[in-house]
């Protein structure tokens, strides 16, 4: 934890919960088996990361009186979970689309550095008893490193199934984060 104050009980349950999903999240993600398609790669890696989403927003509503922020957390359990289930459907026929070794070392040398740098930043966010502020700026990177994967991906042979779910990654979560950054602007979250 990286806390610049005495924490409550309350603060220390809500990020000691957000520090274990983050652990799961990274594990998920860094040890899922990877095979010689980017598609299929892409989801095994992905999945681990929206069931980290819905799991923070599962602890944010536990805490958060703050209405907007409820709202928001619902949303990424509601559009997070579609997306998972999304991927699942499309897992096995996806996973026959396979990319030269080349393409594949490329892909996953620039998913690693995504995924460390959203894991460092995830990490190093304050742990403060501003809940709600806590939240946020721990589920900015995690939407960001989702927006920068889904982007990535778009560059290689993919499977087609799978060009709208990152297009509705990119979308949703580049309007969570600004929807995010302007309740941090709000004295609740300050």
């Amino acid at each position: 934890m990286h806390t610049s104050c005495k924490l409550s009980n309350v603060s220390k349950n809500y990020l000691n919960t957000f520090h274990c999903i983050l652990d799961e999240m990274i594990r998920g993600m860094t040890e899922a088996e990877l095979s010689n398609s980017i598609s299929y790669n892409f989801i095994v890696q992905m999945i681990p990361h929206h069931q980290a989403a819905i799991e923070m927003s599962q602890n944010i509503l536990q805490y958060t009186t703050y209405i907007p922020l409820q709202d928001i957390a619902c949303n990424i359990i509601a559009e997070q979970t579609k997306s998972i289930e999304n991927m699942q459907d499309i897992q096995c026929s996806c996973g026959l689309r396979k990319n030269c070794s080349q393409d594949l070392c490329l892909y996953q040398r620039r998913i690693d550095q995504i995924a460390q740098n959203m894991f460092s930043k995830m990490a190093s966010a304050p742990d403060t008893n501003q809940i709600n502020a806590n939240f946020i700026r721990e589920m900015i990177p995690h939407h960001m490193g989702a927006i920068e994967m889904s982007k990535t991906t778009l560059q290689y042979d993919i499977c087609p199934q799978l060009k709208s779910i990152l297009d509705a990654i990119i979308t949703s979560q580049q309007k969570g984060i600004q929807q995010m950054r302007c309740l941090l602007r709000q004295p609740i979250c300050s």
